[in-house]
């Protein structure tokens, strides 16, 4: 892109998926795609983007980024490191929205030489249905965010899906094994179910078909209602019906005990990662 162009409003460092999807929000919200900035080493990507979103792309950081009000850490939380040494020096006194998995707000203060007492840190833990605007994120903001930051991230978020905010950070490691996680436990449960479908003589589209289906009306009518979860399970549950058979056989499997269970696993692993990645 031209360098003479809008002074930049928000910056990138990556350009993939996520970070897509965020740019996409903030051209549709009518943001001037010359005041996005996109640092992006591969040069696919960065032509990719232009042509989609008339973004400026950059393959490495300069005086530019330094001018951003808001900085988007959107890169792999292995390529962070690397990353945040090629910016310093030109990352200015901006906002920090990391929407990197595992790397806690401290680590992200001292790879970008920012004292951690003043350092304005949001981190955002979305999942991927973020991609289609159906998506939630967990969030978690120092304390030098002020108030009206705090609206601008969520207001940068919405166009991917629900916000949700949390009071301590290690409650990101929870967020992450529910709804960061999540999605693949609901592609496993229906995969799970086509194989049933399969095995009782449907063809493999129509079980996907149904399962999905199922799954959409059921979250949307739970969504909708104020009513217990387990009122609403109760309601499809006649004893001695097909329901019932059904949900004895899961509670004989300890089917909810190995929910619980996974998702403690994967609570654990977050940790874990943050603690790989720098407290």
């Amino acid at each position: 892109m031209s360098a003479a162009a809008s002074p930049v409003q928000v910056a990138f460092i990556g350009g993939g998926n996520m970070a897509s999807a965020l740019i996409g929000g903030l051209r549709q919200a009518g943001h001037d795609g010359a005041a996005i900035l996109v640092i992006e080493p591969d040069a696919g990507q960065r032509q990719r983007l232009e042509a989609r979103f008339a973004v400026r792309t950059q393959a490495v950081a300069d005086a530019a980024l330094a001018a951003a009000p808001v900085l988007v850490w959107a890169v792999k939380p292995q390529s962070f490191a690397p990353a945040a040494a090629a910016c310093n020096g030109a990352l200015g006194d901006a906002l920090h929205l990391s929407v990197m998995a595992g790397i806690r707000c401290q680590a992200i203060a001292r790879a970008c030489a920012i004292d951690p007492a003043s350092a304005r840190i949001v981190r955002s833990m979305p999942n991927t249905p973020a991609l289609i605007g159906r998506g939630i994120a967990g969030l978690f903001a120092t304390s030098a965010v002020a108030a009206q930051q705090r609206l601008q991230v969520q207001a940068m978020l919405a166009p991917t899906g629900q916000t949700l905010w949390v009071e301590n950070e290690s409650d990101l490691d929870a967020v992450t094994a529910l709804s960061g996680s999540g999605p693949a436990y609901v592609f496993y449960f229906v995969e799970a179910m086509v194989a049933a479908a399969v095995a009782m003589g449907l063809s493999a589209e129509q079980g996907r078909r149904l399962a999905l289906a199922t799954f959409d009306g059921a979250t949307a009518l739970a969504a909708g209602s104020d009513e217990p979860l387990a009122l609403l399970r109760e309601r499809v549950t006649s004893k001695g019906g097909t329901t019932y058979a059904a949900l004895e056989a899961m509670r004989g499997a300890g089917v909810a005990e190995a929910i619980v269970l996974a998702l403690r696993a994967a609570q654990r692993r977050a940790q874990e990662l943050g603690d790989e990645f720098g407290a």
